[in-house]
């Protein structure tokens, strides 16, 4: 295992940061992009640098050999007749990414088919979300190559291609019901039978199609259909229609029409007509591929089209706990379950933007999906976490009360104020300082003091709730960046016995984090807004809309799944005046994009200013996400809890045996870390003591690293274990090391020659991310394995971990090989097996 090996690894965590960085997207590779590299004989660029499960195998019709000597060019094409949610959010970044991994172009092309549906509003608000998804990917005005395109702009042609058909035999017009025509069609296990008008003549043909399109017939009394196949196995195959008579206005063409085509005839012929070299849709237009195919074969040679695109098709985008059918989303509207379209807790395109998702989070989101053929029901914690990745590295810090509770600080002589500057992003100087004024009034939130000598305390025994380390009467918390504070009196409401002010004393020798010599380290830290600067605003506390993950499966009515706590409005909130400061700029310079004004509210969440603020003295913010995984995090009792260890994700103990059995491999807490410390143990030259960032928050939304004890002296130099990203298994029962508590363990490879190596994950996966195995579920691991059945489970799977001839992270069951996987793809060692 010489300097090669780990080379290599390095190199793939660099190449990770460099796209993120400067192409904007990193996807695997998948069987699209090795379909349209084989056919081109481009390279592209962007694609992650690991080795990708071969998935083209799945569908060999998509695996064409075909030559294209074009540009390679996609495009996006939606029906103006709503707003684009989620499961569009796939399509346009797939579309686009393809089309810059090979240096081709993405067309914009709106589907407009149907006027009865369809309206401006539609189009001007998906050419907004389309250009809002890839912000920041693309100079000028907009992302896609040229105008806008419109399937009306191709009218005439398409109706020119319908009478080549007809006049080639290939179409004919139908005067069957619609109810006749279902019945002709048959079932998908009958075949369909000919229409009696099928054996119409050439002429016949024209006449009456010409009689369609200048208003002769009524709707539904006549349909142009194709004329292929009644007893074809594909039903799509059966005939279908080509053209229908609508007496409707065109918001494009006016009246010129009417009649209009269908989408899967005008689809492939707008296809053609832009030289679309790759057709890029979801699964469920599998089955009408062989139609697509059909159609441009018949009309090529016409001449009126002289490109051939491919249609290739991939899984769609679900997502739990939501629902994205277009049908369900009017309902959601109409009956005003939401506030409309861009209510934020809508799946819409328009509903994340107005919350505050920054675009590159859902980016990333739709990258960490990837592509495949294999549909899928992504957890909503995958959207939530890559906000949260986003965010934490975007988002200015602030202090912000949600539910004030006033503090009186007695021993402060007069009402001057004292400025502390602190800075507005802990990791990122270049995003300069903030000044947090201090002085006799204050406010600090209501769940930072607990009451033990009123109404919860009474309920809890008198006694804090299991690792509070607050605020409580008589005790000391410290104000975070000012001064130590102890409460020594509580002033009540006379009705409820609820505190309304507390009256506290500050320690003037503990400004700034200073703890004098005799005084105790107090372990509690709080924020706080000075009460004569600090502005009252209002905070729209959003959670998921759903209650279920499948929304309806149990009761057959998904409203019934309504979350009735959706939404939680304060308005009685206070920030600091640096908020304020920042918003009236935001306001005063582009009103329609405030929304990417966003802030971590410390302790509180992610933040966003709504769009319906309009001064200072009108501020409203929306929560786009809490700071850890709240639905997931295993529930703890009593005001304030426990702190949630590792990154939030769902823990569960599960029965042993029977369903709902999680497998051995899932239940252990393999974690992404970062090794922050490392040195020798003082008792055992063998061990190392490490401090590790296991993605541990304590209660103040700070990191909270941990104490590892690691058998790897002598084995890696020091220097090169500082800064690693590593993998830890954090659900262990902790144990103690010659005297020190380890509180993880770091997952190392060795090989024949007993060389070691830890594995290395790529450097942009966050601290704490739960890692996987490629064709498991997610994992859902113990709280801990501390039992000794449940310690027999870690014994079990690292006697299965191993390590390929290609250095790739194996778990090995029944002799099938898994690979260990993060939201950045695989990460190999140059080892031989794995070992504690």
């Amino acid at each position: 295992m010489g300097s090669l090996g780990k080379i290599f690894v390095w190199g793939i965590a660099a190449l990770l940061v460099l796209l993120r960085e400067t192409c904007g997207f990193a996807y695997a590779p998948n069987f699209i992009t090795k379909i349209v590299q084989e056919q081109t004989g481009i390279k592209p660029t962007g694609l992650l640098e690991i080795e990708s499960k071969d998935d083209s195998s799945d569908d060999d019709d998509t695996s064409s050999n075909n030559k294209i000597d074009r540009p390679v060019t996609t495009r996006f094409p939606p029906e103006p007749n709503g707003y684009l949610h989620l499961g569009h959010a796939k399509a346009v970044c797939f579309n686009f990414a393809v089309s810059r991994m090979f240096g081709g172009n993405c067309n914009m092309r709106m589907d407009d088919t149907n006027p009865s549906k369809e309206d401006e509003e539609y189009v001007e608000s998906i050419l907004r979300d389309v250009k809002w998804i890839q912000s920041g990917l693309f100079e000028g005005d907009k992302p896609w190559d040229g105008e806008v395109r419109k399937t009306s702009d191709y009218f005439d042609v398409i109706y020119d291609a319908a009478v080549a058909l007809i006049k080639q035999g290939d179409a004919y017009v139908d005067s069957l019901s619609a109810e006749e025509m279902r019945e002709y069609r048959g079932t998908l296990t009958e075949p369909g039978k000919d229409s009696p008008h099928r054996s119409r003549s050439i002429e016949e043909n024209l006449e009456l199609f010409e009689g369609m399109r200048d208003g002769k017939f009524k709707e539904g009394e006549h349909v142009l259909r194709a004329k292929i196949d009644m007893s074809s196995p594909n039903i799509n195959m059966r005939d279908p229609a080509l053209y229908r008579i609508k007496h409707e206005s065109h918001q494009e063409t006016g009246d010129k029409w009417c009649i209009y085509p269908m989408y899967d005839f005008s689809h492939p012929i707008s296809d053609a007509l832009e030289g679309i070299t790759h057709s890029l849709c979801t699964l469920e237009f599998e089955d009408h591929r062989p139609f697509y195919d059909w159609t441009v074969e018949k009309l090529l040679p016409s001449g009126l089209i002289t490109q051939v695109p491919q249609q290739i098709e991939f899984s769609r985008l679900n997502v739990k706990s939501t629902v994205l059918s277009k049908r369900k989303l009017i309902q959601l509207v109409e009956q005003k379950h939401v506030n409309g379209w861009d209510d934020p807790r809508m799946p819409t395109m328009s509903g994340l933007r107005r919350r505050g998702v920054p675009p590159a989070a859902l980016r990333m989101f739709c990258e960490r999906v990837g592509i495949s053929k294999a549909d899928s029901n992504i957890d909503a914690v995958v959207l939530e976490d890559c906000v949260r990745e986003v965010m934490d590295d975007t988002c200015l810090r602030a202090f912000s009360v949600l539910k004030p509770l006033k503090v009186t600080i007695t021993n402060w002589q007069g009402d001057d104020l004292e400025d502390f500057e602190v800075p507005r992003h802990p990791k990122r100087e270049e995003m300069g300082t903030r000044t947090i004024p201090f002085g006799k009034t204050v406010y600090i939130e209501r769940d930072d003091f607990f009451d033990l000598e009123g109404p919860e305390g009474k309920a809890n025994d008198n006694r804090p709730p299991r690792g509070f380390k607050r605020l409580l009467p008589n005790q000391m918390v410290r104000l975070r960046y000012a001064y130590v504070i102890q409460c020594n009196e509580i002033v009540r409401d006379p009705e409820t016995q609820e505190p309304i002010e507390l009256k506290c004393e500050y320690f003037p020798d503990t400004r700034a984090g200073v703890t004098p010599e005799g005084m105790a380290r107090v372990k509690g830290i709080i924020h706080w807004v000075e009460a004569s600067k600090g502005q009252r605003c209002s905070v729209n506390q959003y959670d998921r809309l759903f209650l279920a993950e499948e929304p309806g499966k149990e009761s057959g009515d998904f409203l019934k799944d309504i979350n009735p706590k959706s939404l939680e409005v304060l308005t009685d909130v206070v920030i600091e005046p640096s908020v304020v400061e920042d918003a009236v700029k935001a306001m005063e310079e582009d009103a329609s994009s405030i929304s990417s004004l966003a802030y971590q509210f410390e302790r509180s969440g992610y933040f966003a200013l709504d769009e319906s603020s309009t001064d200072a003295s009108n501020l409203v913010f929306n929560r786009v996400v809490t700071l850890r995984d709240t639905w997931g995090a295993p529930k703890q009792g009593g005001r304030g809890g426990q702190r949630n260890r590792g990154s939030g994700q769902k823990s569960n103990q599960q029965p042993k045996g029977g369903a709902g059995t999680v497998e051995d491999v899932r239940r252990v807490a393999f974690r992404a870390a970062t090794i922050l410390s490392a040195e020798p143990h003082p008792e055992a030259d063998s061990l190392l003591v490490c401090s590790v960032d296991c993605g541990d928050i304590t209660e103040d939304g700070q990191s909270e690293p941990r104490t590892v004890v690691a058998g790897l002296a002598g084995k890696i130099p020091l220097d090169e274990l500082v800064g690693r990203k590593v993998v830890a298994v954090t659900n262990l029962k902790p144990a103690k090391m010659r005297g020190i508590e380890s509180g993880a363990m770091l997952l190392a490879a060795s090989n024949e020659s007993d060389e070691v190596e830890l594995l290395t994950v790529p450097d942009a996966v966050p601290n704490g991310e739960l890692i996987s195995f490629d064709g498991k579920q997610p994992s859902e691991p113990d709280v801990m394995l501390k039992s000794k059945g449940a310690q027999k489970v870690w014994e079990r799977v690292k006697s299965s971990l191993r390590a390929s001839d290609s250095g790739e992270a194996l778990y090995l069951q029944e002799g099938e090989a898994h690979k260990m996987i993060t939201s950045e793809g695989v990460f190999t060692d140059k080892t031989r097996a794995l070992s504690r």
